[in-house]
């Protein structure tokens, strides 16, 4: 069986984006890019929405994405990625998938397979909408020293309170701060 995690990015105030999908305020260092690189040499399937597929293919398929962060580009592009989308009528991202069918239904399947586990990068509606359905096992939470005062929360429009359990801290150098939760499912 595959695990399910998510790997978000928020705000002091709990911001995953901000006004217009700005997620400026997010400025990591040298160690936080090690720190991403490692992991996708784990080789989870990246799962995303349509908005941050478009967001992240536009950047990491780029010749600047490539000279400024160039193990994390490379991660990035080898990984195989699934794209959760219902107005999105083809992908073209090396090693990406559309999946137009329902996401809970798609996830309980993919979660019964055998394979690599997966990772939700941002995506905060897929997140909500998962966490919902208690299918996601663990939530990795980097919290960036800033306040920005409006954007889209993280669990915007949740009404099912996850049970979590912190199973590790780590403090970089910047002052981010990531939060490893695991999901007390019954």
């Amino acid at each position: 069986m595959r695990k399910l995690s998510t790997f978000t990015f928020i705000t002091l105030d709990g911001y995953y984006k901000g006004e217009n999908n700005d997620i400026s305020w997010h400025t990591h260092g040298q160690e936080e890019g090690e720190f991403s690189a490692e992991n996708l040499k784990g080789d989870n399937t990246l799962l995303f929405g349509r908005v941050t597929y478009q967001m992240m293919a536009g950047f990491w398929s780029s010749p600047a994405a490539v000279e400024s962060f160039p193990e994390v580009a490379e991660g990035m592009n080898k990984a195989e990625k699934l794209v959760f989308s219902k107005t999105l009528n083809t992908v073209d991202w090396k090693n990406t998938k559309l999946i137009k069918g329902d996401l809970i239904e798609e996830i309980k399947k993919l979660k019964s397979e055998s394979g690599n586990n997966i990772t939700i990068l941002g995506s905060g509606s897929l997140v909500t909408q998962l966490t919902e359905h208690n299918l996601i096992d663990e939530y990795q939470i980097m919290i960036d020293p800033v306040a920005i005062g409006k954007g889209t929360a993280l669990f915007k429009g949740i009404t099912h309170c996850p049970e979590l359990k912190l199973v590790n801290s780590r403090v970089f150098k910047s002052g981010v701060v990531l939060h490893i939760y695991k999901a007390i499912i019954d």
